[in-house]
């Protein structure tokens, strides 16, 4: 930590989320003051008035939209939240992004186009995907119907995500104006994790890969909105197509380790009852 980040306060946007819950332990134990940026603390994307009472007096912030980066509610919110921080003085932001997403380009963009000291952080597929969120369900119930075919993806766990975050936060401008890709160790098809968690639990588990459209089916089903469904649809099909197949060097380089492996998160949540039906 450099010596004009020891009493940095940062605003921890999604601080209850699987991203932002993370990042706001990392930040704590690195030393930093943590201002957690949620609804339940008053903070909220939908609303902008909400915003400069949880950026007053920050040094930096962290910022992941509730809706996919992608989206165009996304786009529209960070790049006026982007633009309202730097106006109170807050330069220093980070944005999650998804690497290999061509629709999240619009929404980096805006930060960039905001004046602030951004940075830039594309994650692959987060391995905590198949612990919280959606996807826990069906592999509960052992089974995981999902458009991914066989497509190999690095999956990266999103402890390392949130010890990147820090460090860019703490690195003293040293990422300023960067884009910083991580992901896991190697590359694994769905069929080939789901295979993991099921030797991790001792549960028998299953893939059934469908269409990106199937997939669409079985969202409205459970009462996606049908534009969410509609976005979904095409992100899903062009995302996991086999783009996202390679490496990237962010945790080595940032941290000076390998990233965690994808086996080492399917113990550890399992022993955590991730998947008990």
């Amino acid at each position: 930590m450099t010596e004009n980040t020891r009493n940095m306060t940062v605003l921890v946007t999604g601080a209850t989320g699987r991203t932002g819950s993370r990042v706001a332990a990392a930040a704590r134990a690195a030393g930093l003051t943590v201002r957690p940026g949620s609804r339940a603390t008053g903070f909220d994307w939908d609303e902008p008035s909400t915003w400069a009472g949880a950026l007053a007096g920050a040094n930096a912030a962290y910022l992941v939209h509730p809706t996919d980066v992608g989206s165009p509610a996304a786009t529209e919110s960070v790049g006026a939240l982007a633009r309202e921080a730097v106006g109170l003085g807050v330069r220093r932001l980070v944005l999650l992004s998804s690497r290999g997403e061509e629709q999240a380009l619009a929404t980096e963009e805006a930060l960039r186009s905001s004046g602030a000291d951004w940075t830039v952080v594309r994650a692959a597929w987060f391995a905590q995907n198949f612990s919280e969120g959606p996807l826990v369900e069906g592999l509960c119930h052992g089974e995981l119907v999902f458009p991914a075919g066989e497509v190999r993806e690095p999956f990266v766990d999103v402890r390392d995500i949130a010890d990147v975050v820090v460090a860019v936060l703490t690195g003293g401008g040293r990422y300023t104006g960067r884009e910083v890709e991580v992901s896991g160790p190697r590359l694994l098809t769905f069929r080939e994790a789901v295979a993991e968690i099921s030797a991790a639990t001792g549960a028998a588990m299953t893939y059934t890969p469908v269409s990106a459209r199937e997939y669409g089916e079985v969202l409205a089903g459970f009462g996606v909105p049908a534009e969410e469904v509609t976005f979904l649809v095409e992100l899903f099909g062009s995302l996991l197509d086999g783009r996202n197949a390679y490496l990237s060097d962010g945790v080595p380089e940032i941290l000076g380790r390998a990233p965690r492996d994808f086996p080492e998160f399917a113990r550890e949540a399992a022993a955590a009852g991730a998947w008990k039906a």
